[in-house]
């Protein structure tokens, strides 16, 4: 049944699929905790945390799944790149505890909640920037000997990654923003919408700034994005980051609700298809291909009975928590 089915391919798209899940649906509530020193205490931090209380902690499946499809698909790339990326990856890790942590603790010990309130902001910031900084130092090259990496502790660590790191952080907050303008009303609402004008010029231009240095630092990048024939595709995706900015600012300038999220998601899915372009099909870029770093086929048979199986259930109830608890949102929960 599966003859002929090139499944390195498919494993590489399921693990891009459950990473981008993972952004769109982790990204706007990391957002929240950027942006909640914005929000006046009471009323309008209640509100924001009880838009994403029912969802927050299932949004973190697919990080499970990225997570693990790597180890059990890639292998090797596995084994390269969490060496070289242990510091970010465990200022990620923490930072997600710190925020789960506040965010159950805040309603529970109110005596502490301004304590909890900095550790849910903290957590959240350090999370988003850590992820980014990964990016940006996966992109930036990973040097690799044999079949190791190569590099030291602190190869991770350069202005570039930084750049993403602060972009991916802005970014957060953008869809923290939108979510909540969709999701709230009143003073809330206002104040995520003022929000989302600078955020969004400032996504756009982190966009900007990320595109410009990204094909200077492979050749590869640089073929991929500006030699004939591939320029002609290529040259879509910032057409389209441009005309999906402008509607995003013509949409917030009319006042729109839903249309705004939902534009935001649409300049991720950009990114994310560009971050495609540049690397595709390596999986440590510029160093090693999907191919080198598979497993056997045999494992990605037995795998993917399982992927098959799960990945259409945890999407199910996915839409299913979303639907139940549509709507907007107050201190006191949906109505």
């Amino acid at each position: 049944m599966l003859d002929g089915i090139d499944l390195t391919v498919v494993w590489a798209f399921v693990i891009a699929f459950a990473v981008f899940a993972y952004i769109v649906m982790d990204g706007f509530d990391l957002g929240i905790g950027i942006l909640f020193p914005a929000f006046r205490p009471g009323h309008e931090r209640d509100t924001a945390m009880n838009s994403v209380a029912p969802v927050w902690d299932g949004n973190e499946t697919w990080l499970v799944l990225g997570g693990g499809g790597l180890f059990a698909a890639f292998p090797l790339a596995y084994a390269i790149l969490l060496p070289a990326l242990y510091a970010p990856i465990i200022a990620m890790l923490l930072g997600l505890i710190f925020r789960g942590v506040a965010f159950e603790f805040r309603w529970r010990d109110p005596g502490h909640r301004a304590w909890w309130d900095v550790a849910f902001t903290g957590g959240s910031v350090v999370a988003a920037l850590s992820q980014g900084v990964a990016l940006g130092a996966m992109l930036q090259g990973i040097e690799v000997q044999g079949r190791a990496y190569a590099g030291g502790w602190w190869d991770w660590l350069s202005p570039f990654s930084l750049l993403v790191g602060v972009s991916v952080v802005c970014a957060y907050a953008l869809l923290g923003a939108t979510w909540l303008v969709m999701r709230t009303e009143g003073s809330l609402q206002d104040r995520a919408r003022s929000l989302s004008l600078w955020l969004g010029a400032g996504t756009v231009v982190a966009i900007a700034a990320v595109s410009a240095m990204t094909p200077f630092l492979e050749e590869k990048y640089w073929q991929r994005w500006f030699e004939m024939p591939n320029v002609l595709l290529t040259a879509q995706v910032p057409l389209l980051v441009a005309l999906a900015s402008y509607f995003f600012f013509l949409l917030l300038r009319r006042g729109a609700d839903t249309a705004l999220f939902l534009i935001a998601l649409g300049l991720f899915l950009l990114t994310f298809a560009g971050l495609g372009i540049s690397i595709f099909p390596d999986i440590v870029p510029g160093r090693v291909s999907i191919w080198e770093a598979a497993s056997p086929r045999s494992s990605q048979i037995f795998m993917l009975v399982g992927a098959s199986v799960l990945i259409p259930i945890i999407l199910a109830y996915t839409a299913y928590s979303y639907w139940v608890f549509r709507g907007k949102v107050d201190s006191t929960g949906y109505h």
